[in-house]
């Protein structure tokens, strides 16, 4: 055996450093645990930050109620160096702790929220190496008193880093959401992201194609600012669905910005039907994975 072994070794060097390196990785891995109360996580991504993922984020957790009111959702901004949660759904304040020593998470439109942001002041840099924010991220996802939740949307930071591998290889995650505009240097950074994920085994639910038209609110002509359907190529090459496109529109910016998420604020409006759409196609993604 050994002798087979020491062959192969010197016939395929390559190989057998790859698997020795796979090996060695793998008992350096943390066990996955899941968040207590929590059935699902949802991570929303991007490759690139300014797609519009924190606002894709919150309006799918939004929407997720508004399609199901039966189903409770959570809402966590990973991203420590820029939260953008507390903005977007419009919190302030310090969490409270429970007896058990856990933070209780800030709520509102009936969405418990948990954000870097609400331990720190507003325009307080936070400056830290990457120890310090595995520590935060491992207090976010572990000393957070969430109840009982169907779905935790996680707002992950952008790019392929730290902070996305610690997440996923310390929480089981149910599928990724994708978020890009069809920029082709938006794809890049996208497709890079999804590989991502498959390479730690976690199921990519589809692409959210953000941006996609912008229609003119005098004369209702439509121009695709970023690029037309970039996004439907990237998500054919990768195999992997469309989850919804999201129309480039002012109200969508201006009511995030008021910390009014459009879902909620004006949930008769096309731009709100497409984020419920998006919700659904999640939601499907999730059945067909689970069944």
């Amino acid at each position: 055996m050994m002798d087979c072994c020491f062959s192969l070794a010197i016939f395929c060097p390559e190989r057998s450093l790859q698997e020795r390196q796979k090996q060695h990785m793998a008992r350096g891995l943390p066990k996955q645990k899941p968040i207590a109360g929590v059935k699902q996580v949802i991570v929303v991504a991007s490759g690139k930050g300014g797609v519009g993922k924190s606002t894709t984020a919150v309006n799918l957790a939004l929407g997720l109620t508004a399609n199901d009111p039966s189903k409770t959702v959570g809402i966590l901004d990973a991203d420590v160096y820029g939260p953008s949660i507390p903005k977007l759904m419009s919190l302030k304040g310090n969490p409270e702790l429970t007896d058990n020593n856990l933070m209780r998470p800030l709520m509102n439109f009936g969405i418990p929220c948990m954000s870097m942001g609400f331990l720190v002041e507003d325009v307080a840099p936070i400056v830290w190496r990457g120890l310090m924010v595995m520590s935060a991220i491992e207090k976010l996802l572990r000393q957070v008193d969430w109840g009982l939740l169907d779905y935790l949307v996680i707002d992950m930071p952008p790019g392929t880093g730290d902070v996305q591998l610690s997440i996923t290889q310390n929480v089981p995650i149910a599928g990724a959401v994708i978020v890009s505009t069809p920029q082709d240097i938006a794809l890049l950074d996208a497709r890079r992201g999804a590989e991502m994920f498959r390479k730690v085994n976690v199921p990519v639910l589809g692409i959210v194609q953000n941006m996609s038209v912008f229609q003119c609110p005098k004369c209702n002509h439509q121009t695709h600012i970023f690029g037309a359907d970039g996004a439907r190529a990237l998500a054919d090459t990768l195999g992997v669905q469309v989850l919804g496109d999201i129309p480039l529109h002012l109200s969508i910016r201006e009511m995030s910005d008021r910390g009014q998420p459009v879902v909620v604020s004006s949930p008769d409006s096309p731009e709100a039907e497409a984020y419920r759409k998006v919700a659904t196609a999640v939601v499907q993604r999730l059945e067909e994975l689970s069944g």
